[in-house]
């Protein structure tokens, strides 16, 4: 797994920047009551996207955690006095303290099946009756586009997917949460060409090709035999799924 301490200071520029946060908070804000004045961004990272919901929503109150301590300092800069550094699996709030809750790109990253349920059934616990819980689901086959890239990772190992929307929908569930609808987003910026995704494989990327393994190496090889070395492929489109709680 990446070091996300580490990946702080160049996490917003590999990952699409302004145009995909904007699309990201766009989608999300799309799931969100207009009546929700309290929010809780759990996972935060840097806060290029946490930063756009009361911006978007006058009158909501934003809260952001990550447990990073590098990407709580840039989320921190974003919004002062609105960021705290904390796990998700054990959120520093009390019961019933948000409308929403949202957490994108963090449930994928969960490789013990849990610590999803930890972090699913923490963010229930802080959501107030009839507030919404917003989530991305199966990160990973979003960035299946059909590629020729693709056609390449398809023969590496198979690894787990925490964040498989029926594996979210009955967490949710067991802790009083029922389906409120989904939403789409495209992660502009984020096709993959086969020299960057050699150099993912490279920083730890895919779980299943530990870098510096001689699997890891033929895989860098047959991506670096693909033409057009540096032409990214399409943009992944990323899915969220809202969930409500029940009085």
């Amino acid at each position: 797994m990446l070091d996300y301490d580490e990946e702080a200071e160049r996490y917003d520029a590999l990952r699409g920047g302004e145009p995909r946060a904007q699309a990201a908070a766009e989608a999300v804000m799309s799931l969100v009551p207009r009546q929700a004045r309290r929010l809780l961004d759990v996972a935060c990272g840097t806060g290029i996207v946490t930063r756009r919901f009361p911006a978007s929503r006058p009158g909501l109150r934003v809260t952001g955690v990550d447990l990073s301590s590098s990407m709580t300092l840039r989320a921190a800069a974003r919004l002062p006095g609105a960021v705290v550094r904390a796990d998700s699996r054990r959120l520093p709030f009390r019961d019933a303290s948000f409308d929403a809750v949202v957490s994108v790109w963090l449930l994928h990253l969960l490789t013990d099946p849990a610590d999803v349920r930890a972090v699913v059934a923490e963010c229930a616990r802080v959501l107030r009756p009839g507030g919404v819980y917003v989530t991305t689901v199966h990160k990973g086959l979003s960035h299946n586009v059909g590629s020729d890239i693709d056609a390449v990772l398809a023969g590496r190992p198979p690894s787990p997917v925490p964040d498989d929307p029926d594996t979210v929908a009955a967490c949710a569930a067991g802790h009083g949460l029922v389906p409120a609808g989904e939403a789409r987003f495209r992660g502009h910026g984020q096709g993959r060409s086969p020299r960057r995704t050699v150099d993912d494989l490279r920083r730890g990327w895919f779980v299943t090709l530990p870098p510096g393994r001689p699997i890891a190496e033929e895989f860098a090889a047959r991506l670096s035999a693909l033409p057009d070395q540096d032409r990214p492929r399409p943009d992944p489109v990323f899915t969220l799924r809202a969930f409500r709680r029940t009085p």
